[in-house]
């Protein structure tokens, strides 16, 4: 039995969400209404999962997940409102330790659960197993059993960008990045360890929700050297510069007048998860010159983009994938090792410096 304590203010929530997952026949269920019952409950009922309301009273959702990560490492999902606040706030749940999240539907929860509890089920299952980074708070856990108190953490300075972007030269090669459940952070730690003067433009798609990424996009732009922006209309592919996909669509790789350029495309039904990273990998591959692409694939659930980048390296393109010991989920960047279509295969703190070196300076 997976233990799983619900935490939610909604009493209504609590009961939809104790129901279902009462039906699934093989949990067993503790609920808290606010924070406080939630850090009670986690040392007398030792979840294997939270569910985690973001927005509560008294205790918000991060100060819970706060406490949580530092009192005793478990893993948490993140209910989090479908607005501009509830994006950042549940990026920034993901780089406080939370495992993924599922945006909360608009209106009455008991009326779109049937649409809402297959991705829920599904996400809190893989959380209950997905691996914790072991060092993550590891400082302050360790004051907090010594002295039994929270210190503040550490707040690093944003780095802007040290250079303008230019228009994509002939020839340009590209960074295809994927990753989904556990990417957000592994995307700080790869984006931000690469120089200004990187010399290829680099393509992100991020398995998440239209009303995320533009949040996803704006964070990423305040921690990187390089620029970062959302792809909403065709896009020119310039050095210097990020593209992340816009949720819940896809982006592929086009040319007109001679250039690439990147553009939102409506969702193909012949892929499960958005953006999808086989999709984009496919329209690169299509239109560069395989020894001219590096396909990174990272931590996340399912397959996508194992396959493409599978293709790609044996066309004679470059690929890394994420390692093990590292990734939350090792589905994606796992399905490509087993494909045998991993040129490279390193931990997220080595990525950035892997990729600066399988990359041309020129």
């Amino acid at each position: 039995m997976t233990k799983i304590l619900i935490v939610d203010d909604s009493a209504l929530v609590r009961r939809v969400l104790g129901d279902l997952f009462q039906a699934e026949g093989d949990f067993e269920i503790a609920f808290a209404r606010d924070g406080s019952e939630a850090l009670a409950q986690l040392h007398a009922f030792q979840p294997d999962v939270v569910t985690l309301d973001v927005e509560m009273p008294r205790m918000s959702g991060l100060q819970c997940l706060d406490r949580i990560m530092v009192e005793r490492p478990c893993p948490v999902v993140m209910l989090s409102a479908v607005t501009t606040d509830g994006a950042e706030e549940t990026l920034a749940a993901l780089e406080m330790g939370a495992v993924d999240f599922v945006p909360k539907p608009t209106g009455t929860v008991s009326l779109a659960i049937d649409l809402f509890a297959p991705v829920l089920v599904e996400k809190v299952r893989m959380a209950a197993s997905a691996r914790l980074r072991r060092t993550h708070r590891l400082t302050e856990r360790v004051r907090a059993r010594n002295r039994g108190r929270l210190e503040p953490r550490p707040q690093l300075p944003p780095r802007r960008p040290a250079t303008e972007p230019s228009r994509d030269p002939s020839g340009q090669g590209l960074v295809i990045i994927g990753t989904s459940t556990g990417g957000p952070p592994a995307l700080d730690t790869v984006l931000s360890g690469l120089p200004a003067d990187f010399p290829w433009p680099i393509l992100v798609a991020q398995h998440m929700p239209a009303s995320f990424t533009a949040s996803l996009a704006q964070r990423l732009d305040g921690l990187c050297a390089l620029r970062v922006v959302e792809v909403t209309r065709p896009t020119l592919v310039e050095t210097g510069t990020v593209y992340v996909a816009r949720g819940d669509a896809d982006m592929i790789v086009s040319k007109r007048r001679g250039e690439l350029v990147v553009l939102p495309t409506p969702a193909s039904p012949e892929h499960r998860w958005h953006p999808s990273v086989d999709r984009l990998v496919a329209s690169a591959a299509a239109l560069v010159p395989p020894k001219r692409l590096l396909g990174v694939l990272m931590t996340g659930m399912g397959n996508d983009g194992a396959r493409t980048m599978k293709d790609l390296y044996s066309a004679g393109g470059r690929t890394i994938a994420e390692a093990e010991e590292s990734a939350v989920v090792w589905g994606m960047p796992g399905e490509l090792v087993m494909a045998g279509g991993a040129e490279v295969i390193a931990p997220v703190g080595d990525i950035a410096d892997r990729i600066v070196r399988m990359v041309p300076a020129g």
